[in-house]
C-alpha cells in the first residue's frame, strides 16, 4: 500500500511542480513529462527509503 500513495503523491507533486514551471516559462503543460518526473521521483523515493536510510539506522 506505501508503495500506491507514494505514486500518487510523486504524481501530485510532479504536477504541481510541471504546472507550476511551464506557467512561468510561458510554455504549453505536458503531461508526459510530468508522468516521467513522477516516475523518477518515485523510482528515488523507493530507492532511498528501501536502501540508503534503513542502512543508515543499522
Amino acid at each position: 500500500m506505501r508503495f500506491i500513495w507514494t505514486l500518487i503523491w510523486a504524481l501530485l507533486i510532479s504536477g504541481v511542480i510541471s504546472y507550476v514551471l511551464t506557467s512561468m516559462g510561458g510554455t504549453n503543460f505536458n503531461v508526459m513529462s510530468t508522468v516521467t518526473l513522477a516516475i523518477i521521483m518515485a523510482i528515488a523515493v523507493y530507492i532511498l527509503g528501501e536502501g540508503i536510510i534503513k542502512r543508515e539506522k543499522e
